[in-house]
């Protein structure tokens, strides 16, 4: 018999680990009741996508039109090619911009010498993270709104006013900086965790060869930290897609649809909205398979890397 076979026998049955683990099996069945009812089970819905939906006449009595409502979207629906192109730009720039903004913060708060500092600033970045959207549009319209505190200033000083909220050429820079102000002091939470894990032994070995600031930076920092850099990637790829919707939402009349329509509002535009119920299910449950496939290859990479990834090799 080979030790493979052998650890597979020793190897506890599903069962069994529950059984063993039963505390924690209770404290995890109403978090699974709720995934169930509030992301598995609606995901039954999808079959409109499938039918000419009708509300009135109900799920089960809507005609069938199989492809019909896949083809509508890729035969060149202008609608649909913009929201998608909207997605892809809002995508490649907040992947770029948005996503190393809590690896440097955290890198800097971690530099920082003094715990009282550290804490205090910690505590004053992660406030953002818990107002909601609206508040924070709000926020951003006082400030950069067309009567807002700049322009209110540069027009009492003899300047011409900033056109920043309400202007298409800078709405996507306008959203990234929100994300960045709302989301990056609370993202830094997991990164400095994994700071706290990385032995000082490692920079003191470091420092006794010689290595400055940057070299313990580069060759002891970030390769203890880059586990959960490809993880929350692999996270980040697989939700890419989805770019704010209640964010976008709320600022599209002051822009309008054609810098701002991204899938989200095109499924909530076309379908709560218009009606199409059919096509906006195809539209999202394209975006769901693809964001599958980009979790999966992002994964299998970071596999091929050496890294465990979402799920480990073999699991």
């Amino acid at each position: 018999m080979t030790t493979a076979s052998l650890e597979r026998r020793r190897r506890p049955t599903i069962g069994q680990r529950l059984r063993h683990n039963w505390p924690l099996t209770v404290f995890l069945v109403p978090g699974t009741v709720l995934l169930l009812l509030f992301h598995y089970l609606p995901l039954a819905g999808n079959v409109i996508a499938f039918k000419d939906y009708l509300p009135f006449v109900g799920v089960a009595d809507s005609p069938w039109v199989g492809w019909r409502n896949f083809q509508i979207l890729f035969n060149g629906d202008e609608a649909f090619l913009r929201a998608l192109g909207n997605t892809l730009l809002i995508t490649v720039v907040q992947t770029v911009v948005v996503f190393p903004a809590p690896i440097v913060l955290a890198l800097l708060l971690n530099s920082l010498l003094s715990e009282r500092i550290k804490r205090v600033v910690q505590t004053v970045l992660y406030l953002p993270h818990f107002l909601s959207w609206v508040i924070v549009v709000a926020i951003f319209q006082q400030f950069l709104g067309g009567s807002g505190m700049i322009n209110t200033w540069l027009r009492s000083h003899g300047a011409d006013p900033v056109q920043i909220i309400g202007n298409a050429d800078s709405f996507v820079a306008l959203i990234t900086s929100q994300v960045i102000w709302k989301d990056t002091g609370w993202a830094t939470i997991l990164f400095l965790a994994v700071l706290a894990t990385i032995p000082t032994e490692l920079y003191e070995s470091a420092s006794v060869d010689g290595a400055s600031r940057f070299r313990q930076t580069w060759h002891v920092t970030l390769p203890g930290m880059r586990p959960i850099i490809i993880l929350l990637l692999i996270l980040k790829l697989g939700d890419s897609l989805t770019v704010g919707f209640e964010q976008i939402l709320l600022q599209q009349p002051s822009v309008g649809l054609q810098a701002s329509e991204v899938l989200d509002t095109y499924v909530y535009n076309n379908g709560v909205i218009g009606g199409n119920w059919g096509v906006s299910a195809a539209v999202g449950l394209t975006k769901g398979l693809v964001s599958v496939g980009l979790v999966l290859a992002a994964n299998k990479l970071a596999h091929i890397f050496g890294e465990d990834g979402v799920y480990r090799r073999g699991a």
